[in-house]
Parts: structure tokens; C-alpha cells; sequence
């Protein structure tokens, strides 16, 4: 196999696509972004969808819909990418970072509710929680927490789109907004990063809405009439989806089931062919979870061992750095590096590897067996 064959991410696009695509080019008097509204909304179960053009979008949106105000705050797993924070501060509000589990890659629950309950405020408004690398955190637990201290629950399910949690699909369980992208490599993608918000919540729902497109209010009749007159009523955004994203996300929508079912089998293969490997640490299979991220782990050195495998083709990534570690942020509060001791020791060693639907079982085993090869000379 040849070096660099092996991108970190390859979107999975056919037939169907173009098809969606063409449809809208040749008959544009549909709206493909209410279909994929309507469609998200009965497969989830959910009251109400709301479309955007990328999912930092819609979570801006989201805080927006909460009002949320100057000096407010947001809580989030220090182990976020940096589109939470920075959502958050953009409305002059301050990010409070909580550490990971010790042995996992979200938030540490028992340290959210010591942090609540040593520092209760109306000041604190919300917790952004994501979902790394398609993982579910204890829900039931985490609503609980933020009933008992008034909090709204945001969900950052990142691409999860299909997720069960009980009963119920992911957007649909509890949380007071959840935030979905169709895009699972954080805005790499050259084809759509589109993004939405599911909730139950009627008013939520509403300014969303309104939001989306400049706070605007347009007069109609039954037949459209009239709809050049138009009302301003808020500040707002820019933020909705053109029906071409929409086309396009309709058929990617249509797979969710296929990319979660093909994502578990090359999940397994890697788990299945590295789980004895010197140095390497894999997951467990659990046929609950996404793997939007394979994550393994390299006890030594990892950057030396990715710029190995990136000689022999294979490109990876990191799921995430730190929030503290970054400068911005480690300046802004005057954060020290030990600060957050699970998410610091876990950074050292995390290594994302190839996952998406279109990679073939072949260069699953390929970059098996160079991390073996590597595994056995490293020192």
C-alpha cells in the first residue's frame, strides 16, 4: 500500500447525493431544508429541529435562545473542542472548565456536582456537555444534576445523529437543547459541515427560529403575497442552511444507521487486531457506542509514534487538547497546567485513528499491522 493512502477522514458520498442535489437544481419550489427538518424531527421523535449551516452556528444559536448574558456561566468538560468556549465567550460570558473521568474522555459527573454544589450562583446558567468520540456520559445522572441546581443541559452529540440512550434516540432524552453535526471532523469537511438544535422546548424553539434569520418577521398571505414586509424584533444571525446543504444532508441523514453499523465493524477489527499490542491501549467494544473517534492510547512518546505512522501513510488525530492548555484560555484565566490532572495525563497519550464508513477493511488491517510493527521497535 502506498503512503499517504490513508486520510484521517473521507466523506462517504454516492448516487444518492447527486440525486438530492439534482432534485433541488431542476425543482426548486420545494424546501429541502423543511424536509430535512421534518424528516430529523420524526426520526428523533423530537418537537422541534432547527437547521444551520455548521453546528458551532447552532450552538451560538442555542446560547442566543437562552438569552444567555454578559458574565453568565457556562460549564463544560475541559476536554472540549474549542468552538464550546469560544461560543460562549463571544457573549462576553466565562467557560468554566470541569476535568474527565480518570478513566474515560468526558466529564467527570462527581466533579460537575462538587463544582455546583461549592458554587451555586444564578450566575450559572448552563453545562455544555459532549459526547467524545460518540461516547455517552451517565444522561440520567447528568439531568438530575442539572434539575437539582437549575442549570439548562446542552448537549454537544457532535455527530451521534442515530444514538440510543434506554428507549429514546439522542436529541429526544432529556436535555434542554442538543446540538448535532453532520460533519464529524470539527469543520474539515469540503463537502458540508452543516449543523441543528432538537428540543422540546416550545419557547426555546421559537427564538431559535427567530433568530436564525436576523430576527426577522415577514407579513404573508395565504398565497405569499406581501412578503416584502418585514419587521425587525431582536438581534440576530445569518445562520440558516441553503436548500443545496440540505439536498446534500438528506442523503447523508438517510445512512446515519449504515455509518453507525460501519463504524462498530471497523471498530471492532481494530479492537480485535490491537488489543494485545506493547504500548497500545484500546477500548473495549461496547455495541452501544458510535466511535465517531476511534481513541487508542500510546504510553510512550505519541507524538513520536504518530510521526511513524504518518511516514507510512496513516493519518491521524487528537480528540482533544485540553481547553486549559490552550493559550487564549490559559492566559485569559490564569489556569496552571495541572489544574485538570485526568484530561493533562489522558492528552499524553490519546491517538485518533482513521474512522469513517467508506474505509475498507484492508486499510483497517494495514494500520494495524504498521502500529504493530512500530509497537515492536518502540522504546
Amino acid at each position: 500500500m502506498k503512503k499517504e493512502d490513508i486520510p484521517f477522514y473521507k466523506p462517504t458520498i454516492d448516487e444518492q447525493e447527486l440525486e438530492q442535489i439534482q432534485e433541488i437544481l431542476q425543482d426548486n419550489s420545494k424546501s429541502k431544508v423543511e424536509e430535512l427538518e421534518n424528516e430529523v424531527k420524526e426520526f428523533i421523535g423530537c418537537e422541534h429541529v432547527i437547521t444551520t449551516y455548521n453546528s458551532t452556528a447552532a450552538l451560538h444559536l442555542a446560547l442566543s435562545a437562552m438569552d444567555l448574558k454578559r458574565a453568565d456561566k457556562v460549564l463544560m468538560s475541559v476536554n472540549s473542542f474549542p468552538n464550546i468556549p469560544e461560543v460562549v465567550r463571544h457573549f462576553d460570558a466565562e467557560p468554566i472548565f470541569i476535568d474527565i473521568e480518570s478513566n474515560g474522555l468526558n466529564i467527570d459527573l462527581d466533579k460537575l456536582e462538587a463544582f455546583l454544589e461549592e458554587n451555586n450562583s444564578k450566575k450559572l446558567r448552563a453545562v455544555i456537555v459532549t459526547f467524545v468520540g460518540g461516547e455517552l456520559p451517565d444522561l440520567d445522572r447528568l439531568y438530575t444534576i442539572a434539575k437539582k441546581y437549575s442549570i439548562l443541559v446542552i448537549e454537544d452529540a457532535l455527530n451521534t445523529i442515530g444514538a440510543l440512550y434506554g428507549n429514546d434516540l439522542v436529541g429526544n432524552v432529556g436535555a434542554d437543547m442538543t446540538i448535532f453535526s453532520m460533519n464529524p471532523v470539527n469543520g474539515k469537511s469540503t463537502v458540508s459541515n452543516a449543523g441543528f438544535i432538537t428540543t422540546n422546548n416550545e419557547e426555546l424553539a421559537s427564538r431559535a427560529k427567530l433568530l436564525r434569520t436576523h430576527a426577522l418577521n415577514s407579513s404573508f398571505d395565504s398565497y405569499g403575497n406581501l412578503d416584502y414586509i418585514y419587521d425587525v424584533v431582536d438581534i440576530g444571525h445569518k445562520y440558516d442552511m441553503t436548500d443545496l446543504e440540505a439536498a446534500f444532508n438528506l442523503a447523508q441523514f438517510y445512512k446515519a444507521n449504515s455509518f453507525i453499523e460501519r463504524r462498530q465493524e471497523i471498530a471492532e477489527l481494530y479492537i480485535n487486531n490491537l488489543q494485545d499490542v506493547k504500548h497500545v491501549s484500546v477500548p473495549d467494544f461496547n455495541e452501544n457506542h458510535l466511535y465517531t473517534q476511534f481513541i487508542i492510547k500510546v504510553d510512550k512518546n505519541r507524538d513520536g509514534f504518530a510521526r511513524e505512522l504518518k511516514k507510512e501513510g496513516i493519518n491521524t488525530g487528537l480528540t482533544y487538547i485540553p481547553l486549559h492548555l490552550l493559550t487564549y484560555y490559559k492566559q485569559k484565566y490564569k489556569l496552571k497546567i495541572t489544574t485538570y490532572a485526568n484530561a493533562l495525563n489522558t492528552y499524553g497519550q490519546i491517538l485518533s485513528l482513521p474512522m469513517y464508513p467508506s474505509l475498507k477493511d484492508e486499510e483497517v488491517l494495514y494500520i494495524c499491522n504498521t502500529i504493530k510493527q512500530i509497537a515492536k521497535e518502540w522504546i
